[in-house]
């Protein structure tokens, strides 16, 4: 158990001085804290985008808050930096471990070579990345989702919604995570109706291209797919999504959000009515689930993954005009148990 959240209060001098040693990070805590886990509580390296992209960021942020309330210690979050390398990456991880913040969490693949590198120098803190799962060492959670399954029922609900039997996917860089996104969506789309049409539309080939930073291209890519009679149309695209949701108001059709429930974002609140539904990994409760580990002192490692099943990736219901159509209900059910039951595979790719 982490040391300073479970102190009791004894009334000892010397107890209560240690506390507020540790507390105020001072040099002996600082010392320690290369070869023990730290004392602080969880930090969290935002991928691009940042805090505010009410999506990807924010739902990490929000497991952060979470974690904040409950145990009651000092955490830390860290913006990107434009054109930053792994190098920067792997600083800011080091920097926060050697601070004596545990867990420190990477959010996004980007992070792999960084989280890798760092946890190698800090072994005794516990290290984790969100949407990766090639780092392999016994302090890293690698904390993954099959977001192929909520894409999936996120097209049942295209195919039931849309009236042009036209839909769209702007995905917001061409890689493999994406791609799962794509996969899952067009085969839900195609399985509930054969006749639709998917249009799909990547915005950039690399992040540093600002696939998952750019309202504008977003809008831009949206815009163009509801030209051609799109009249859903579901992003994977970071901040860049919002550009997609924006344009769907503007044109009177039906976004689907992702990541988090973008029904419910305050900033996004003037479209929340041409927002249909969302498909959701909950990273936020996957980041609080590994600061808990950490409070418990059982870390999680290796592989840790959300899916349907676990009730880690879903369909949001907040918009009333979705949740009370019984018939596109009726379908998303279906598919939902079918595909934990693995009556439906669902692509990756």
């Amino acid at each position: 158990m982490r040391r300073i959240s479970r102190i009791t209060v004894a009334g000892a001098a010397t107890a209560s001085l240690a506390l507020a040693l540790s507390a105020c990070g001072g040099t002996s805590t600082e010392a320690s804290s290369e070869s023990k886990g730290g004392d602080k509580g969880l930090a969290i390296a935002y991928d691009v985008g940042g805090k505010g992209d009410q999506s990807f960021n924010d739902a990490a942020y929000a497991g952060l808050e979470q974690a904040k309330k409950e145990f009651r210690y000092e955490t830390a979050d860290v913006e990107p930096t434009e054109g930053e390398t792994d190098a920067d990456k792997e600083q800011r991880l080091a920097s926060l471990a050697k601070q004596g913040y545990n867990p420190v969490v990477g959010v996004g693949y980007a992070y792999a070579a960084a989280v890798k590198a760092a946890a190698e120098k800090f072994p005794e803190t516990t290290f984790g990345i969100v949407d990766d799962s090639t780092v392999e060492a016994k302090n890293v959670a690698d904390l993954v989702f099959s977001e192929e399954e909520a894409s999936y029922l996120a097209g049942v609900a295209a195919a039931k919604s849309t009236k042009t039997n036209t839909v769209g996917f702007v995905g917001g860089v061409d890689i493999p995570l994406i791609h799962k996104f794509q996969a899952g969506f067009e085969q839900g789309v195609k399985d509930t109706n054969p006749k639709a049409k998917v249009l799909t539309q990547y915005l950039t080939q690399t992040a540093e291209e600002g696939g998952f930073s750019s309202p504008d291209k977003g809008k831009s890519a949206a815009e163009g797919q509801i030209e051609k009679k799109a009249d859903v149309v579901y992003a994977a695209a970071g901040l860049s999504g919002q550009g997609v949701i924006e344009a769907a108001a503007a044109n009177k059709v039906w976004a689907i959000g992702v990541d988090s429930d973008q029904y419910n974002q305050e900033a996004l609140a003037k479209y929340k009515d041409s927002i249909l539904t969302s498909a959701m990994k909950d990273v936020a409760k996957a980041v609080y689930n590994l600061a808990k580990s950490v409070e418990d002192g059982k870390p999680e490692t290796g592989i840790v993954r959300g899916d349907l099943k676990t009730g880690e990736v879903s369909l949001s219901n907040s918009n009333p005009k979705f949740a009370d159509d019984a018939e596109v209900q009726e379908a998303i059910k279906t598919a939902k148990e079918k595909i934990i039951s693995g009556e439906i595979k669902v692509a990756t790719s």
